[in-house]
């Protein structure tokens, strides 16, 4: 087994398990300890686990926020198919809401150059991602920006969203969990989503399989806050039925 393969077997181990150990690890790969380590610190030095005696924990189970950069590197062939798959949901001659994230940074970037839309958004990479569609008009929110996202928060943010209605918002989560919903580890991340949604006659979410089962701080949205949400196939059956019995649609791309 070659290192990155390896290492991606790891990091799945930590994220369903909620930690990993070397020892178990070494026995499992058929490794020495020397190597899981060695695999350790690049994931570490990846952002994606955070080391700890004698093993790892992920960082989504330590509520660590990866910076924008971190996250459009993690599973990007994943969120790819999720953001095509997004596209289905785009009205036509309507408006939508893009919040900050790695996966609606690729949704932006699909935006077909002909497509007649209003886009409200709180992230600069996406405005800077369409700001030379000629046919689309984007409406970028003011607000506090957050380094790590690059998205705008803050009161700003919130007043503005209180004064609109659009057709479809399209949010990220840094957890989503069919008994405590969708989650983000900042409280003024959580307060914009929120806002988003209310703003919004559908919320779409989008978020891959590795985000299920997750729970962040805060909390932005109930199962029955939000319409559909849009993953990879890697989610298990079980699971996505447990959410369509919670009154959201699922879809697995």
């Amino acid at each position: 087994m070659y290192a990155p393969e390896r290492q991606h077997t790891i990091l799945e181990l930590a994220r369903s398990q909620g930690r990993v150990e070397v020892g178990v690890l070494a026995e499992t790969l058929q490794v020495t300890p020397e190597t899981v380590r060695r695999d350790l610190t690049a994931l570490e030095r990846r952002g994606l686990v955070r080391r700890v005696h004698g093993g790892a924990l992920p960082v989504e189970r330590l509520g660590v926020e990866p910076t924008l950069e971190r996250r459009m590197e993690r599973s990007a062939e994943q969120k790819a198919r999720i953001a095509r798959r997004a596209l289905e949901e785009l009205p036509q001659d309507g408006t939508i809401l893009l919040d900050a994230g790695s996966t609606t940074v690729a949704l932006a970037e699909l935006i077909p150059e002909h497509a007649e839309l209003t886009v409200v958004t709180n992230s600069v990479a996406i405005a800077a991602a369409l700001h030379q569609r000629s046919s689309v008009s984007i409406f970028l929110l003011g607000g506090r920006i957050r380094r790590r996202t690059g998205a705008a928060v803050g009161d700003w943010a919130e007043h503005a969203l209180q004064d609109i209605c659009v057709d479809v918002a399209f949010l990220g989560a840094n957890g989503v969990d069919v008994h405590r919903g969708f989650t983000t580890p900042h409280d003024v991340e959580a307060a914009t989503k929120r806002a988003f949604i209310a703003a919004s006659r559908r919320a779409v979410v989008l978020a891959d399989s590795s985000k299920a089962g997750i729970v962040s701080f805060h909390r932005f949205a109930r199962p029955d806050d939000v319409d559909l949400w849009i993953t990879d196939e890697a989610l298990e059956v079980e699971t996505a039925e447990e959410f369509d019995a919670a009154g959201v649609d699922v879809a697995r791309v």
